[in-house]
C-alpha cells in the first residue's frame, strides 16, 4: 500500500511504499525488478543438479524455492529469447554472469558490476541466460532490470546495444565528518556536487543515441548507492524542472531520509528540487535511484512492446509474426557461451568488444 505524505513542506518524502515484485515506477521507467538468486554449483551443463528442480514449475518459475528461480529456463535459469518494441531495458550485473544472444546475431558474456544498455528500437529478440558456469561451488547472481521507456520519435530507431564494463563506470566515495564512507555508482546521470552549486562530482558515461537518457533536458540518473553503519549524506537536488525521483531501499536496516524514518524493503518518492539528508542506521544500507523528467506521452503496453496507441501496439504484434524481427540465428533458444567467465561483446556488425584490463 502507498502512503502518501499530505504536508509536503514538513519532508522531502512525497510518498512511501513496500517493495513489491516488480518495483513500482514513475515515468520515464516502466519496470523495475531485482534478482538476487544464491544458485548452486552447477551440472556441468550451466543448469542445476536435476534432482533441485523437483517441485518447480518448469518454463515460469519464479519461486524462489531455496533461494533462487529457474525463470523461464527449462535447463539453464534465465529468458530464452523473447521479443521487444518501443523501449530499452538497462541491466546492471552486481554479480554473476548473463549470456545476451539476440536476432541481430549479437553475443555477450557479462557481469560482475558490468551494464548493458539494450535500446529495443523498432524490435529486437533477444535471450537473457544465467549459466551456472561453476561446478565446485556455488553460481550466486544478482541483478537489476530496468525498463526505460522511448519518446515516439525514437520507437521506431534501429535496435542496438551499449556495454558500459565495470571498469569503466564512475564511481565516488563520499566520507562524512566521523568518517563513514558513502559510495555511489553512477550508471547514467552526472553526480552533483550539493555542498557547491553547480559543480559536478563526476559525469556518466555516453547513454546510447537514441535513448531518452542521451537528451540533455531529460535529467535522467541512475545510481546505486551504498552507506556504511551510521553514515550520512546529502543527496543533491536534481537539475531539471518536473524530475521525478525514487530511491529503492533493497538492503540494510533502517534509514532516516529527511526527517523520515524508513525500514529495508520500501521504495520512496523523494521531491527531486531539493537536496535530501540521508542518515544510515547500523547496518550498511543499499539503495537504487532513479530519476528522470517524465516523458509525458500515452503509453499503450503489452507485455514486450511499448508504444503510444492501440494501433501500434496491434501493428508490432502484426510485425513480430510477420518477421520475428529478423529471425532467430542461433541453434536454440537459450544459448550459453561456453565455459570460461571471460567477459566480451560481439556486435551485429562483427565488432568484439572486451573490457578493459582491471591493471
Amino acid at each position: 500500500m502507498t502512503t502518501l505524505r499530505t504536508d509536503l513542506t514538513a519532508s522531502p518524502v512525497l510518498s512511501v511504499q513496500p517493495l513489491g515484485m516488480p518495483w513500482d515506477t514513475v515515468d520515464p521507467f516502466l519496470f523495475c525488478v531485482h534478482h538476487d538468486d544464491a544458485y548452486p554449483r552447477g551440472n556441468g551443463r550451466y543448469g542445476p543438479d536435476a534432482s533441485l528442480l523437483a517441485g518447480r514449475q518448469m518454463g515460469s518459475d519464479f519461486s524462489r524455492k531455496d533461494g533462487w528461480s529457474m525463470y523461464h529456463g527449462q535447463q539453464v535459469p534465465g529468458f530464452p529469447a523473447h521479443p521487444h518494441r518501443g523501449f530499452e531495458t538497462v541491466t546492471i550485473v552486481r554479480r554473476g554472469r548473463i549470456d545476451h544472444s539476440d536476432s541481430l546475431g549479437a553475443g555477450a558474456r557479462f557481469g560482475g558490476g558490468d551494464v548493458q544498455w539494450l535500446t529495443a528500437g523498432k524490435g529486437i529478440v533477444h535471450a537473457e541466460m544465467f549459466p551456472l558456469l561453476h561446478t565446485d561451488r556455488p553460481n550466486p547472481l544478482e541483478l537489476f532490470q530496468i525498463w526505460l521507456n522511448l519518446p515516439a520519435d525514437s520507437k521506431m530507431v534501429e535496435p542496438h546495444f551499449t556495454m558500459f564494463w565495470s571498469q569503466d563506470i564512475p564511481r565516488h566515495t563520499f566520507v562524512d565528518d566521523a568518517g563513514r564512507a558513502t559510495e555511489v555508482v553512477v550508471i547514467a546521470g552526472a553526480l552533483p556536487d550539493a555542498a557547491h552549486a553547480g559543480a559536478t562530482v563526476t559525469k556518466p558515461l555516453a547513454p546510447p543515441p537514441d535513448s531518452w537518457g542521451s537528451r540533455l533536458h531529460s535529467d535522467l540518473a541512475m545510481w546505486t548507492l551504498r552507506l556504511e553503519p551510521g553514515a550520512q549524506w546529502t543527496l543533491p537536488a536534481a537539475l531539471g524542472d518536473g524530475t521525478r525521483r525514487k530511491l529503492y531501499f533493497f538492503a540494510g536496516g533502517r534509514i532516516t531520509i529527511g526527517d523520515e524514518p524508513v525500514t529495508v524493503g520500501h521504495s520512496l518518492e523523494v521531491r527531486a528540487g531539493v537536496d535530501v539528508v540521508l542518515t544510515n542506521g547500523e547496518a550498511p544500507a543499499e539503495l537504487l535511484m532513479l530519476q528522470g523528467r517524465p516523458i509525458g506521452e500515452p503509453v499503450a503496453q503489452y507485455g514486450p512492446f511499448v508504444m503510444n496507441t492501440e494501433q501500434e501496439l496491434r501493428q508490432a504484434f502484426e510485425d513480430y509474426r510477420r518477421t520475428e524481427f529478423g529471425g532467430w540465428p542461433w541453434p536454440d533458444p537459450a544459448p550459453v557461451h561456453g565455459d570460461q567467465e571471460d567477459r566480451f561483446a560481439r556486435h551485429a556488425d562483427g565488432r568484439t568488444e572486451r573490457p578493459p584490463s582491471q591493471d
